[in-house]
């Protein structure tokens, strides 16, 4: 169970194109040149980034809320416990 929820919220960087690549700055400089040709309007990193963030932020607050819900299963648990 705790490998399907690290598999689930874990995403290999190298896949999915984030990775920096230590040859230079760009992965693919035939997309730079063809994005450059081709006129289209400038992509807007900056928020690009903050998409990230904000998923990556997601992430941990649905991290915390897991773990916050399972403590209070156990406090419950426990007090129906001393209950009997």
């Amino acid at each position: 169970m705790l490998r399907a929820l690290k598999n689930f919220c874990h995403r290999p960087a190298i896949r999915f194109g984030l990775a920096r690549d230590s040859r230079s700055h760009l992965r693919d400089p035939r997309f730079v040149s063809f994005v450059a040709q081709s006129n289209r309007k400038v992509l807007n990193t900056d928020f690009h980034d903050a998409v990230l963030r904000g998923r990556k932020l997601a992430r941990k607050a649905f991290v915390v809320l897991l773990a916050l819900g399972g403590a209070w299963i156990a406090l419950e648990s426990a007090r129906a416990l001393s209950v009997f």
